[in-house]
């Protein structure tokens, strides 16, 4: 289907467990078109090099801000010159999140949530650790807007916002092929993090769920994501995507038989050994599924002794 298309996989390596990101090139009217650049590390740079040699750029699409499609954004702008596209949203959310005006606030809240100092110490440095990798920053130049119509390799598609995983998160839809960019709003073998990280809706995973059924009305049949293979049935994943987050909040209010702090519901909801990394994320997602369970007034929440205590409705 890419080949149908016209569009390149652009496959890069990424030093997780989630050990790669899909990024695309195809060639425009008055250059190529990117979607997603990887880190700004090594192995991004060498697979790009390789990749734009004897092409001209002239368009980077930024599905979302995080820093495996965000990253060397601007560094590849800087090389080719290309106008950046992202929400505008999602661009403050770029420019901000690896800043210290947030940095700064990340302990504080940590231990909000009820994680040890240490652990918080250590999420904080894993944190800060990526602004070498997403820095330089782009100047971001035009924004998606829902409904949109934008051009990439043999068709154009239509710009859908998809909140959830990040705020300001796109996709792209082509109705003429059935041809959904999924980025990483539907995933077809994990499911994509939704986590509360201290800014912006206080309920993404509510914003995730919307979003889930707003594309399910596309009923798309040839799904291309960015970590994964290409894969059939949009509407098959998202369904069970939504069972997925069915369970885990009921998993959510069957511990809260106490008050619990964000921390120690995680460590209920996650049992395998995790990175510092994922425990950032791990938390995160813990914290969305509270918050979520909260704003539905089946929980309460409230600080005791510098502490959000989370409980079940009485």
């Amino acid at each position: 289907m890419l080949n149908e298309l016209d569009v390149i996989p652009i496959t890069i390596e990424l030093p997780f467990r989630l050990n790669h990101v899909n990024c695309f090139l195809a060639e425009g009217e008055n250059g190529w078109i990117i979607m997603d650049t990887a880190l700004n590390n090594e192995t991004a740079r060498s697979a790009w090099e390789k990749a734009l040699q004897g092409k001209e750029v002239d368009t980077i699409y930024i599905s979302h801000y995080h820093p495996d499609h965000f990253g060397y954004a601007g560094g590849l702008q800087k090389k080719t010159g290309a106008t950046v596209w992202m929400t505008k949203i999602d661009e403050e959310n770029g420019l901000n999140s690896w800043e210290p005006g947030h940095l700064d606030t990340l302990i504080d809240n940590y231990r909000l949530l009820g994680t040890p100092g240490e652990l918080s110490g250590d999420m904080f440095e894993n944190t800060e650790d990526f602004v070498q990798l997403v820095t330089p920053y782009p100047n971001v130049q035009k924004h998606f807007e829902e409904g949109q119509i934008v051009p990439f390799g043999k068709y154009e598609y239509e710009v859908f916002e998809t909140p959830g995983h990040s705020e300001g998160m796109i996709v792209l839809f082509n109705k003429e092929k059935s041809v959904l960019f999924s980025t990483d709003h539907i995933l077809p073998k994990i499911t994509p993090n939704i986590s509360y990280w201290f800014h912006g809706n206080p309920n993404p995973l509510q914003q995730f769920i919307d979003s889930l059924h707003k594309i399910k009305k596309l009923d798309a049949e040839y799904v291309i994501p960015s970590h994964g293979k290409p894969f059939l049935d949009a509407n098959k994943r998202i369904d069970e995507l939504i069972a997925h987050h069915d369970s885990r909040l009921n998993v959510v209010i069957d511990l809260l038989n106490e008050p619990l702090t964000a921390f120690e519901v995680c460590q209920n909801m996650f049992h395998k050994k995790l990175t510092i990394h994922e425990s950032r994320f791990a938390l995160g997602e813990a914290l969305a599924h509270l918050q979520h369970l909260y704003f539905k007034g089946e929980i309460t929440k409230q600080i005791v002794d510098g502490v959000y205590l989370f409980d079940r409705k009485k």
